[in-house]
């Protein structure tokens, strides 16, 4: 998925205490890097954090092997990445590790990563990298497996960090052949999010299956009265189309691999196709197909919609008091099942890899900084502890999500939130939701434009996949 901003920075300044010590005084000059590039609030966002670096002096390695670098990492601008930007100087004293965010949008990330990593110009020590990618970076030996810093105890104390608490799919999405080669810092799953007072209204239940899901569309449809029963996104992208066509693929039981070769006109992949475009034309707004999710989200929190399938993220959008009429009235159930009666969540993740172009020392500055990022602690302090409103969803760990400080943070999300993402997570995902093979950039460009073809009626399923077939044939050829 190619993540929005879901708040914007100038939100999440946290109130300034009203009195500096004159430690605080020293830690801002460390903020004023970071504040020069985003702004004076991040400053104040900075001293609002607690700054007891005990939890990670806890960890038996020396944080300071690395003291004096300075790396350069790229992330989007996403509320979530400006949490953890405020928590710079604490980073910096635990390690003497200078850092430098720079904020690349979602859809120029990966062209300005793809390019610094295949011209060894090491430009970004680490970035936010769409788990899609890892397969090219891997293959071409572009960023380091992780494997060998997980092991090395002088820079990981593995029970300290503990990285099997990482949640699994993510862990597999951003793994290959076994080897990790990023580390998760935020994620999300797709569920069913639904205005549970129209459900009650008309006694119904959250759908269990896709048949259930087009029945529900069916009795909350209302043309006349501009209100419609069910939203997936339409928009052409590989993270956008194609976030949601894998999982409809996989449930029909589609198989992305046949006999060594990415098959995607199969009799399943046309069937997963036919009913995308049918139970769109007929149960949502007519302008779904050039819609993406915060456009779904903003339709939801208007009323229009009754039901949609997306990122658990976007209750972010849909339980703002500010814009949306539908606080209150909201609740959420895991993907329905296919006609294989399997569910098929997306595998997302912002990961952090090593760029293999460092020097060694670089390599460990940057590895100190995925380790502090991805931590337990960390995660905690960038969503129920931050001082600022914008409590993260995706945190990576699945003892945080079980944590009743992390319930009480999402408890305005909506009826049932944290279980049907947790039970998503942890039971209907599969790492052949997209095809993982180093050409997935052109592939999945491929394929969202064959869906949309097909979603605007342009063409017919068959006929836009067998078109998407011979494109990829060649693409794999090439």
């Amino acid at each position: 998925m190619s993540k929005r901003i879901t708040r914007s920075s100038s939100e999440l300044t946290p109130p300034v205490r009203s009195s500096i010590t004159r430690r605080d005084a020293l830690r801002a000059g460390a903020a004023l890097g970071i504040a020069g590039v985003l702004g004076p609030h991040f400053a104040g966002s900075a001293f609002a954090q607690a700054d007891d670096l005990a939890p990670y002096k806890s960890a038996k390695i020396n944080w300071r092997q690395a003291e004096g670098e300075t790396i350069t990492i790229a992330v989007i601008p996403a509320s979530y990445f400006d949490n953890l930007i405020a928590l710079q100087p604490q980073f910096e004293a635990l390690t003497g590790v200078k850092l430098r965010f720079e904020k690349v949008p979602p859809g120029q990330i990966r062209q300005k990563a793809l390019l610094d990593l295949s011209s060894k110009t090491a430009t970004y020590a680490t970035h936010a990298a769409d788990p899609m990618y890892f397969p090219l970076y891997a293959s071409n030996k572009w960023v380091e497996p992780l494997d060998k810093y997980l092991n090395d105890a002088t820079l990981t104390d593995s029970a300290w960090f503990n990285y099997d608490d990482i949640i699994k799919a993510w862990r597999d999405a951003d793994s290959m052949d076994g080897k990790p080669y990023g580390i998760p810092y935020d994620g999300e799953v797709t569920v069913q999010v639904y205005r549970k007072d129209l459900y009650a209204a008309k006694g119904l239940k959250p759908a269990d299956t896709l048949d259930q899901l087009v029945a529900n569309a069916k009795a909350l449809t209302d043309t006349n009265a501009r209100t419609y029963g069910l939203a997936l996104r339409g928009f052409a992208g590989a993270g956008q189309n194609m976030y949601i066509y894998p999982s409809l693929f996989r449930m029909f039981g589609g198989n992305w691999m046949q006999g060594g070769n990415v098959v995607v006109n199969s009799p399943e992949a046309v069937r997963a196709l036919t009913w995308y475009v049918d139970t769109l034309t007929a149960y949502a707004p007519p302008a779904v197909r050039n819609w993406n999710w915060p456009d779904i989200a903003d339709a939801f929190s208007q009323g229009t919609v009754a039901t949609y399938i997306d990122a658990h993220s976007s209750a972010a959008v849909i339980t703002n008091p500010e814009k949306s009429k539908v606080v209150g009235k909201i609740a959420y159930a895991r993907w329905p099942k296919g006609p294989t009666g399997k569910r098929v969540t997306s595998i997302w993740n912002w990961g952090f890899p090593i760029n293999a172009a460092l020097t060694d020392k670089q390599k460990k500055a940057t590895w100190l900084f995925i380790e502090w990022a991805a931590s337990s602690e960390t995660q905690a302090r960038t969503s129920w502890k931050f001082a600022g409103p914008a409590k993260r969803s995706g945190v990576n760990r699945v003892s945080l999500w079980k944590a009743p400080e992390f319930a009480a943070a999402m408890k305005d999300a909506g009826d049932n939130f944290i279980p049907a993402a947790l039970e998503s997570l942890e039971q209907d995902t599969d790492v052949d939701w997209r095809p993982r093979v180093p050409q997935w950039p052109a592939i999945g460009e491929a394929m969202a434009t064959a869906i949309q073809a097909a979603l605007v009626g342009q063409k017919k399923p068959k006929e836009a996949l067998d078109e998407a077939q011979a494109r990829i044939t060649q693409i794999l050829k090439g």
